[in-house]
């Protein structure tokens, strides 16, 4: 029997795509116009634009063939007066009348709609993800470490599709956010949650360095729909071209690496070690929930295939 991860199920081609950046319609150095040539440069089918509280749809550079996915970045403080900590969210939805945002909508932060002015915990923080959702927009926990939120902090968060596993800016400035932190934590707890990485791009030289590859055809609903299922791996460079399990062994097929890592909810993960492997594999255990890979070139370059549940 064979299990294959989705994003090597399908037959549509794979969609490159950035789904965390800014401009200067918020706190980023680049316009929009600017930040959308870039992406595109680079070889991007598709991105959303995501600066603080303001909702954006359009297409700042309509000379551009990409396709731009709605959404903005909300949330809101939390715990003030015990320490830094906060909750953000990326919120990506349809481009039709059943979005609730509309384009250039101004949204509050989380802790000023709370009648307190702070987000307790992640509980308070619920009904603000809730108001998104209801609004027919998907959420991505971003940049736990950035945000000093380990998993018990946000792991019970209802309707998150994914989180941040990898983030372009917060690597560059802070060394930290660069390898799927936290979310072994939370998989093995039997919550189902996708991992993307993202750039948070403020200057233009944190765009383009973190990306999601999707199974999909090129329009806004397949692409939601796509990403909402898990059809897709995220990368810094090396591609994914394969990820099944047969008969108990994992399997995954890729670019010239250095190694690939085999991780689940028991540890320690294993490790294939070699010069140019395009190929490993490894044994699963008894009453494994779920196994993932993740790959890294000899640049140093990583790439993370979302996991195959067992159950």
């Amino acid at each position: 029997m064979i299990i294959r991860q989705s994003a090597f199920a399908g037959s549509e081609r794979m969609l490159k795509g950035g789904l965390h950046c800014h401009t200067t319609r918020s706190d980023g150095k680049g316009t929009p116009e600017e930040v959308i040539r870039l992406h595109y440069e680079n070889g991007y089918d598709f991105m959303t634009l995501t600066d603080h509280f303001i909702y954006n749809y359009k297409n700042y550079a309509p000379e551009i063939p990409i396709t731009i996915i709605p959404g903005v970045e909300l949330g809101g403080m939390v715990e003030r007066d015990h320490g830094f900590r906060t909750f953000h969210s990326v919120c990506i939805g349809p481009n039709n009348e059943t979005n609730g945002f509309a384009q250039d909508e101004k949204i509050p932060s989380a802790d000023q709609l709370s009648p307190n002015k702070i987000v307790k915990d992640q509980y308070e923080y619920q009904p603000y993800l809730d108001m998104i959702h209801e609004k027919n927009n998907l959420t991505i926990y971003c940049h736990p470490e950035w945000s000093s939120t380990p998993a018990r902090y946000f792991e019970n968060m209802k309707g998150n599709f994914a989180m941040e596993i990898w983030n372009t800016g917060c690597v560059q400035v802070y060394d930290i956010d660069k390898d799927a932190a936290y979310w072994d934590e939370v998989l093995g707890q039997g919550k189902r949650i996708w991992g993307v990485a993202s750039d948070d791009g403020h200057k233009m030289e944190q765009h383009c360095g973190g990306w999601v590859m999707v199974r999909a055809e090129n329009n806004v609903d397949a692409i939601l729909a796509a990403l909402e299922r898990g059809d897709f791996y995220s990368s810094c460079g090396p591609k994914i071209y394969d990820f099944y399990v047969e008969d108990g062994v994992a399997h995954v097929k890729c670019d010239p690496s250095c190694m690939v890592k085999f991780h689940a909810d028991r540890h320690p993960s294993v490790c294939v070690r070699g010069e140019g492997l395009t190929e490993a594999e490894c044994k699963i255990g008894e009453g494994y929930y779920y196994v993932r890979a993740s790959i890294t070139d000899a640049q140093g370059r990583k790439a993370w295939t979302n996991p195959i549940f067992l159950d």
